[in-house]
């Protein structure tokens, strides 16, 4: 379905975590073509048939090109993808991703922390059980991977706010990308210099401390363009301890070599950090939910309220990642090629709550992409064939450190991780005539995971709190090391078979059955264990320095499959446009992160199977000349199918129901209003077991936007105007507690302003 809103600190001594030569040398082998079709479209759209081109410079509707040509290629494919544009924003002070995504149906973003630090994300499932989410999705910037090789991400490394259109391949349709998720993929692309000639200039500020300043710079010069961004922001926070800090820049330069051959060069730099304000109880979410959590109260002898000590164990991550990369296509006729290459280098630290530690990784990823599209006919939105061929490989150090209230302690794990994707897709949409268009598919992947338990001593260190006085240390202790080394390899096939009708130009009916599959990432294989709120991981009896236990668990995890049916509509009725479908996924080997009463980790686990079912619905219109509306409407029903345990339960984590919807009022041609409302009208469900729920909640928000001049805008926005007191998210456990803290707070009522000038 397509959806349009209204216009508008250093390693040890001779520790190197790049990738490792003979790494570098199969993953330089591995790559060869990917596929795409003849016309003209932005270098960095991951969209079926776009090439690397520097398009014709159009002052006046700005990306309106790179739009239409991915709007016109998602919505020919059999299967739900939505595109959003930079002007769906519009009047938006401090956009973050939820921002963007929360216009798609299908698409369920929860806020952690009320930035763009650390949101859940998950499309139709994938990936919904890790805090903080980390698999699920392909996040791509212009085509090339945010993703490690593994899989894993950092959700708040991608930056909407850089982004000309973001394009989103939801379930089986991103296995044209060479993806091997069960969720989807999104990809922001950024603005080029001959897409965004000239200068913008932003300055954002207003409630909680946030501050946003923003510079853009492109232009072209013959066959030659280019185009530079930079952006800094800050944020107090709504909460006490809820600070973040950001620092982003990339850039592109495009040339036409020749007449049938163009490139296109990447780079980019981003600096993030921010607090872990944690959970609440659900009474401290009622009545102080600017607070945070200090940790489980014992009373006579007995631990209540379980949850993190986030004053004592300050909670915090820290990430930075480099990437730079190549897209070039060459055309012969009704011949594409188009071949990719990118480099990541991540270097992220994340201090959890004592009973994870503090997780150090640092690396680097090596991606090659190739595709090779035959288009005889240029009218068809879709190549006739495509091929794509995506290699991932790379090598991380990783050091786990005890949390010593808040400082880093003594080293408790080390390990050299490996890990490699190789994808194959291969496709065909052959027209049948009468409308009618099938479009077969088959993609083989594999993937492996490898560790090599490095630490070098023959005892690991824990720590421990007194759970009656949460400031004082008892004895350190120290338990066996074992050995946590693994290799795993995965092997997937998941054919496809797409069918669309189109009786008019108005109309396109579509339907699908899909294969899925997804490995588990190192962060589901090996995981920090037997930690409580007041002990390290490897001591779950505090009072006990002794007590033999494991630090470490790694599981042998299969990969997660899945077989989908879907099918959908894709209509315009006069000023109305509608995009409706609805999907059934029988899902074998679930990736669950579990943790316990206590909110400690207890590592992943292969569920047997489940069930999930959505229904996705987007509706736009221009109900007169001056008034238009949007509406994204998801369903989710995620079940366990006859679990020994969990029965037929809800999967802790999906709301049912997610409603965004937007009314806006031109007052002039330069003046505008908008009301938007976000909408959860049923309960959340905590826990596998579905003990407790998240209440519902709907907020509002109110925006304006002024058009100063023909280059200068002013803005401004309300949001949750009436200060609603609810959980925007919460932690998923596999039985909670009645008193447990795992409600996240919302924001509360904010205030935002912004200038944006243009030159």
């Amino acid at each position: 379905m397509i959806t349009k809103a209204q216009p508008g600190a250093t390693k040890a001594a001779g520790r190197n975590a790049a990738i490792r030569t003979p790494i570098v040398l199969r993953g330089l082998t591995a790559a060869s073509m990917i596929a795409l079709a003849t016309s003209m479209a932005h270098a960095q759209s991951a969209a079926p048939g776009s090439a690397v081109t520097l398009d014709p410079i159009t002052i006046e509707s700005q990306g309106q090109g790179a739009e239409a040509a991915a709007r016109r290629r998602l919505e020919a494919i059999p299967g739900g993808t939505a595109v959003v544009a930079e002007e769906d924003q519009a009047a938006k002070a401090n956009v973050t991703i939820s921002d963007v995504l929360s216009t798609v149906p299908g698409v369920v973003v929860q806020n952690f922390f009320g930035g763009n630090d650390q949101p859940r994300i998950q499309i139709r499932g994938s990936g919904l059980q890790q805090n903080p989410v980390e698999r699920g999705i392909l996040v791509l910037q212009n085509g090339l991977p945010l993703n490690r090789a593994d899989g894993s991400y950092i959700v708040g490394l991608a930056n909407p706010r850089q982004a000309e259109i973001t394009e989103i391949y939801r379930g089986y349709t991103a296995n044209r990308l060479g993806a091997t998720v069960l969720g989807g993929a999104i990809n922001f692309v950024s603005p080029t210099g001959s897409s965004a000639p000239g200068v913008v200039l932003g300055l954002e500020g207003g409630s909680f401390g946030q501050f946003n300043a923003t510079a853009q710079a492109g232009g072209r010069v013959g066959k030659l363009d280019g185009l530079a961004q930079i952006q800094r922001s800050r944020r107090d926070g709504f909460r006490d301890y809820n600070s973040s800090e950001r620092t982003g820049f990339d850039a592109n330069v495009g040339a036409e070599l020749s007449d049938t051959i163009s490139t296109r060069f990447f780079a980019g730099y981003t600096d993030l950090s921010f607090d872990v304000a944690g959970p609440l109880t659900r009474q401290l979410l009622e009545t102080s939910p600017q607070r945070v959590f200090t940790g489980p109260t014992v009373v006579r002898g007995v631990a209540t309220n379980p949850g993190p000590n986030v004053v004592r164990d300050r909670p915090q991550r820290e990430a930075r990642q480099y990437r730079v990369g190549n897209r070039t296509t060459a055309t012969f006729g009704a011949h594409l090629v188009d071949a990719a290459l990118g480099y990541t280098r991540t270097d992220d630290e994340f201090r959890f709550p004592i009973s994870s530690g503090i997780r150090r990784t640092e690396g680097g990823d090596f991606t090659a992409v190739a595709r090779y599209a035959y288009s005889p006919d240029a009218a068809q939105p879709l190549p006739l064939f495509e091929s794509t061929v995506r290699y991932v490989v790379g090598s991380a150090d990783r050091e786990d450190f005890i949390n010593r209230a808040g400082t880093r302690g003594p080293l408790f794990g080390r390990s050299e991780m490996d890990a490699s994707t190789l994808s194959l897709h291969t496709g065909m949409n052959v027209p049948l005539g009468g409308g009618f268009t099938v479009s077969p598919g088959l993609t083989v992947a594999y993937a492996t995971r490898d560790n090599d338990d490095t630490f070098p001593a023959a005892r690991r260190p824990t720590i421990a709190f007194n759970p009656a006085n949460p400031t004082v240390a008892l004895p350190v202790g120290s338990i066996p090391a074992g050995d946590t080394s693994y290799s795993r390899s995965y092997t997937g096939f998941s054919p496809s078979l797409g069918l669309t009708y189109k009786p008019n130009a108005d109309h396109t009916l579509f339907g699908a059955v899909s294969r899925g599959f997804e490995p588990p990432t190192h962060d589901d294989l090996i995981a920090t264990v037997n930690g409580t709120p007041n002990s390290s991981a490897g001591r779950p009896n505090p009072a006990n320095p002794a007590l033999a236990s494991t630090a470490f668990r790694t599981p042998d995890l299969k990969a997660q499959t899945a077989t989908t049916v879907e099918g959908g509509w894709r209509g315009r009725v006069g000023a109305v446009t509608v995009d409706a479908g609805s999907y059934y996924s029988w899902v074998r080997n679930e990736l669950l992160s579990l943790r316990d009463l206590t909110g400690a980790p207890l590592g992943a686990v292969n569920a047997g199977d489940t069930r999930h079912f959505g229904v996705e619905l987007g509706v736009s219109a221009h109900l007169t000349g001056a008034l238009s509306g949007r509406l994204a409407y998801t369903f989710q029903d995620f079940r366990f199918q006859d679990d020994p345990v969990r029965g037929n339960n809800r999967l802790a984590g999906a709301s049912p129901h997610a409603v965004n919807a937007a009314l806006r009022y031109d007052v002039t041609s330069a003046f505008f209003v908008q009301g938007e409302i976000d909408w959860r009208p049923g309960k959340t469900p905590v826990d596998n077991m579905n003990t407790t729920y998240a209440d519902p909640f709907a907020t509002v928000d109110l925006r304006a936007g002024y058009d100063l001049t023909e280059r200068v805008s002013l803005y401004g926005e309300v949001r949750n105007v009436f200060d609603t007191k609810y959980a925007s998210s919460t932690l998923i456990v596999d039985q909670a507690g009645l008193n447990q803290a795992v409600y996240l707070p919302g924001d509360g009522r904010a205030f935002y302003a912004g200038v944006k000038a243009k030159f």
